[in-house]
């Protein structure tokens, strides 16, 4: 009985740990359970093929994709206005064909005034404010099909220079839309088409630089009357006489030659350009007798006819042209005497060609310049004097006879006081 009930109470002891135990498993089961739930609202179910390393942390979100890169709203510009010219040189930028001299890689950022060949400075119409106002382009060899959408695009532009490049194409006519430019230099390039008309609602305009390029046609003859200082148009293949009335002009420099200008040279040049310094007639096709108002270029230091098919006599009234340091009518049609006047009287002449004419005569006084090596008369019909034609080529010239209107003008000198004729007496144009 005693052992009986000791079983028994051992029994009952074993029995109540067991229940104890068992409860508390079941609750530490029940709160597995609920956590394991819980987590499941805040992280992804790693994958069976995931490795321990890639399931131990949440990884970061992908970054967003870039977008396009936008020039402008990286950079900082000091003015509105260089911001608004920025995309126009980068697109010219990247039509650039050649850049031997790497040019083009100093157009970087936004400070625009830093570019080699771009100059900065205030518009007229805002002197705080930072505009591009010039271009540079000399020498730069740059080469590009076209200049449409760059110089036209360029609002406050002054001065434009881009001679000895490689630009073709032709000339926008947008760029009469330029308020500010008063200088165009395109000369040396490989340009072509018509002459650039839209040059002729440029009020503003002064200098007007287009030689040395491949323009073709007639200029217009309201150039010439154009509000212009220099006019250089030579080394094309424009074609046309010259205008018969020039009108009125201010050119100083006026450049014609090597083109295929012919006729005569008009009575009106002197009254409408006296204000000329230079002109440049040379290798053209010019005819006819030189006007006696040559003598009215008063301002010129350089007259250059050469090279043409002038004929004629020299008219007295170049005895005029006191400030005259070269003066040139070789390779032309040119007989008579050579006028001791404008010897005696052009003080300043440095060279004076009348080589490859068919005078006839030189006095003393014009002697005295040949032996100084002023004045060349090679290749006349000059007796006496060394390098002359030959006289049978001298006689197959005068046995056809040219003659010029209004003859008695030659003698006339519009700057002397008293009628002048001459230091030695006419001579008959013959050999």
């Amino acid at each position: 009985m005693r052992r009986s009930a000791s079983t028994k109470a051992l029994f009952l002891t074993f029995f109540f740990f067991f229940l104890l135990t068992c409860l508390i498993a079941n609750s530490a089961t029940h709160n597995i359970t609920r956590r394991s739930s819980k987590d499941k609202t805040h992280r992804k179910k790693c994958p069976i093929t995931s490795s321990l390393l890639q399931c131990s942390k949440t990884p970061p979100p992908p970054p967003p994709p870039p977008d396009a890169p936008n020039p402008q709203k990286v950079l900082s510009f000091a003015d509105q206005r260089l911001q608004v010219v920025y995309p126009v040189i980068q697109k010219f930028k990247s039509i650039i064909t050649s850049d031997p001299l790497n040019i083009t890689k100093t157009w970087v950022g936004s400070d625009i005034c830093k570019y080699k060949g771009f100059y900065c400075d205030n518009p007229p119409y805002n002197l705080s404010a930072i505009a591009l106002a010039s271009i540079d382009f000399n020498g730069f060899q740059l080469g590009a099909s076209s200049l449409d959408g760059f110089l036209d695009q360029l609002p406050d532009i002054a001065l434009f220079h881009a001679n000895s490049n490689n630009f073709s194409g032709t000339i926008s006519s947008k760029i009469a839309n330029l308020p500010y430019l008063y200088e165009l230099d395109i000369s040396n390039n490989l340009f072509s088409g018509p002459f650039p008309t839209a040059v002729l609602g440029m009020n503003g305009l002064t200098f007007l630089d287009i030689r040395f390029n491949f323009f073709t046609g007639s200029v217009p003859p309201q150039i010439f009357t154009q509000d212009l200082d220099a006019l250089f148009l030579n080394n094309n293949n424009f074609m046309q006489s010259l205008p018969d009335n020039l009108g009125s002009s201010h050119i100083i420099l006026l450049t014609l030659a090597n083109n295929n200008f012919n006729g005569p040279i008009p009575s009106s040049i002197a009254k409408a350009l006296s204000s000329l310094t230079e002109v440049l007639l040379l290798n053209n096709q010019l005819t006819g007798c030189l006007p006696y108002e040559l003598g009215f270029l008063k301002e010129a230091i350089v007259f250059d006819a050469s090279n043409n098919q002038l004929t004629g006599p020299l008219p007295f009234s170049l005895a005029c042209l006191d400030k005259v340091e070269q003066l040139s009518f070789a390779g032309n049609l040119l007989f008579g005497l050579v006028p001791e006047v404008i010897c005696d009287q052009l003080l300043n002449l440095a060279n004076f060609s009348l080589s490859n004419n068919y005078f006839i005569h030189v006095g003393p006084i014009c002697q005295s310049l040949i032996q100084r090596g002023l004045l060349d008369v090679t290749n006349n019909c000059i007796p006496g004097l060394p390098f002359q034609r030959s006289v049978e080529e001298c006689a197959d010239f005068f046995a056809h006879p040219m003659f010029c209107p209004n003859m008695g003008s030659y003698t006339c000198i519009p700057c002397s006081k008293f009628p002048y004729t001459s230091f030695v007496h006419q001579v008959d144009p013959t050999p």
